[in-house]
């Protein structure tokens, strides 16, 4: 991994380190687009009124402003002042502006993936970083959204993730509806309160949360513990409906939620088996998203937390009585490609994309040279010319510290021949038509 950043919170990758990185990101673009999500990239700033308009988050945001302000008064109220700008610290409120400003351009439901990096004044760690990559889907309706969607987003997402050098992980899924529901069938009518509650079961246990539902929001003892062994329902499979149904809890609501969960959990032990569980631990979240929830973990990383998360929103977006609903996840790229890179779980297989370097026989061979690089660039290998015609050890000794497998060589009977310098092998070869394998023509990601 690259050596200690000299700015801490800001990671910069090796060029080795950097192909891991955009293998990831291809293959993410690669599968939205396969699904018929379309690309966008909104700006890097909004104003602080747009980003706050949810509150809770003003630590985080970096303000934006120029050294020298004209005006010292507007510098010290840029912090208060809603039109001061600011870097944006995710992509969902930029992506619901977007909307809004757009949406007579638009052809609803609009499917949009947005690949882009966002800032967070943070406390860097290990998966958390001031400046790191996010990739999210979305799909945002007008007026409405079938629930069909919350399904295909989970799927499309487990597809994605299957796709990386990752290891094993799940998308816990929870609803919102059903939570509520459930809550609400105990009489405990402070929903927000009980999800904060709920939230800290596996950091303080279930001992001090039933704690805090008895002190904070004054439940009895049954509420809690009703609350407590909902939270504990985890199932791969839709027996969680049974499970939810046996603490004897009746509610609308409730009826709902299980059912919307029931249905993306069908169709994820259909396509994407065993990566999908029902949780209904799930808190953090459920507070803002109205429907389903998720958060993803990869097996055995669990400390590293989420690397997938979203659900849905009934109000994404609005523009007068015009609502836009939306469901959509959003990926942690910077946080994985670190795992990744920290724990080598991928390697590429050689640090630049050149495959051959075109050796000069002499500094007058160098236009020649070039008329060799340009024949086999045009068949789509990446190739290189030696700058000074050294000897040939030391251009291959170039070659093998730049990771560049192959060395051309012409002499000035124009007879050409390609070297592997890695077997030694010193073939005949035509610029017009020789072609390495597969596996040398293009940098590969290969895991551990």
């Amino acid at each position: 991994m690259a050596r200690t950043a000299s700015l801490s919170g800001f990671p910069e990758w090796l060029p080795q380190e950097r192909l891991v990185e955009l293998h990831v990101l291809d293959t993410l673009r690669k599968t939205f687009e396969l699904h018929g999500f379309s690309s966008i990239e909104t700006r890097a700033v909004e104003t602080v009124g747009q980003l706050l308009r949810k509150g809770e988050i003003d630590k985080e945001v970096y303000g934006l402003s120029r050294l020298q302000d004209d005006d010292e008064e507007n510098a010290k109220t840029g912090k208060t002042d809603p039109n001061a700008l600011a870097l944006h610290f995710d992509l969902t409120v930029p992506f619901a502006r977007y909307v809004v400003e757009n949406a007579g351009y638009l052809a609803f439901p609009f499917r949009r993936y947005q690949i882009q990096k966002v800032w967070r004044g943070e406390r860097p760690q290990e998966g958390r970083a001031r400046e790191f990559t996010q990739a999210d889907i979305d799909v945002v309706g007008d007026g409405e959204l079938p629930f069909r969607y919350d399904v295909e987003i989970a799927l499309v997402i487990a597809e994605a993730l299957s796709a990386l050098p990752i290891p094993d992980f799940r998308l816990r899924i929870n609803n919102r509806k059903l939570a509520e529901g459930f809550y609400r069938g105990i009489g405990l009518t402070d929903t927000a309160g009980v999800l904060r509650s709920i939230d800290k079961l596996e950091k303080i246990g279930a001992g001090k949360v039933a704690g805090l539902l008895k002190s904070e929001l004054g439940a009895t003892d049954e509420q809690a513990g009703l609350a407590l062994q909902l939270a504990t329902i985890r199932t791969e499979d839709t027996s969680f409906v049974e499970q939810v149904r046996a603490l004897g809890v009746k509610d609308e609501l409730l009826d709902e939620g299980l059912n919307e969960l029931e249905q993306v959990i069908e169709a994820a032990i259909q396509r994407a088996p065993g990566k999908v569980a029902a949780d209904l631990s799930i808190a953090r979240g459920l507070d803002y998203y109205t429907g389903t929830v998720v958060e993803t973990v990869l097996v055995g990383h669990e400390q590293l937390g989420s690397i997938c998360s979203g659900g849905r929103y009934d109000a994404l977006a609005s523009k007068g009585n015009r609502k836009f609903p939306g469901v959509g996840l959003s990926i942690g790229v910077t946080r994985l490609v670190s795992r990744i890179l920290s724990q080598e779980l991928a390697t590429a297989s050689r640090s630049v994309p050149t495959a051959v370097l075109v050796a000069l026989n002499h500094d007058d061979s160098w236009s020649a040279a070039q008329d060799v690089a340009a024949q086999l660039r045009s068949r789509g290998i990446a190739t290189e010319v030696a700058a000074k015609a050294e000897k040939f050890g030391k251009q291959i000794k170039f070659a093998d510290r730049r990771g560049i497998p192959f060395v051309w060589f012409t002499d000035d009977d124009g007879k050409h021949q390609v070297k592997d310098i890695r077997s030694g092998e010193q073939v005949d070869a035509d610029p017009a038509t020789w072609t390495p394998s597969e596996e040398d023509l293009y940098v590969r990601v290969v895991t551990a």
